[in-house]
């Protein structure tokens, strides 16, 4: 089921997420749900925030992009990034590091205002599958992007946070115009 993407200004996007104890009946719907709205949107991730949820479960897949590569690593060994996809990211735990790297990024919540974050270009991932297995990775390029970017979510941050003060001014009147569609839909 396609499920409506809250857009900035709703409450959900500034929760933290709560840790998910059990994968129950309802997650796994959940899961399969945010992936169907993540597709149907044409992303290339969601976290459980921008569906209303304040949990900690986003999930990704890069697998539409061509023109923006990404790496992987799993048990110190390079691998294809598609292997992992799609991918659920539960209770995740990150560490980014490396070269900061300055690249464009969109948010489902903020349709049509895109901008140059910089993050760390690479990160490590700790995190949970739908069987509850703790599994690790590295990546890097796109995919730690979306994953920063993501994780970000499960913390209540959003990527206008991370935007340079020159860049958040050009895009400030985007960004409250979003703001006060999404108040006046909550007050009907």
């Amino acid at each position: 089921m396609i499920l409506p993407i809250v857009k900035y200004g709703h409450p959900a996007l500034r929760k933290k997420g709560a840790r998910i104890e059990q994968i129950s009946p309802a997650i796994r719907k959940l899961i399969d749900d945010m992936f169907e709205t993540m597709q149907a949107a044409q992303g290339v991730g969601l976290a459980a925030q921008q569906v209303g949820e304040a949990l900690q479960l986003t999930v990704l897949d890069i697998r539409g992009v061509k023109d923006r590569p990404s790496s992987l690593e799993v048990q110190g060994a390079p691998a294809d990034p598609h292997s992992l996809m799609p991918l659920v990211l539960i209770n995740p735990q990150i560490k980014p590091f490396g070269d900061l790297e300055t690249g464009p990024e969109g948010c489902l919540s903020f349709p049509e205002i895109y901008a140059d974050i910089t993050r760390p270009g690479s990160v490590e991932v700790i995190a949970q599958n739908t069987q509850g297995e703790r599994f690790e990775f590295k990546a890097g390029g796109l995919l730690s992007r979306a994953i920063q970017h993501e994780y970000d979510h499960l913390q209540g941050i959003l990527f206008i946070d991370r935007m340079s003060t020159k860049v958040r001014a050009e895009v400030q009147d985007e960004i409250e115009t979003i703001q006060i569609a999404t108040k006046a839909g909550l007050q009907r």
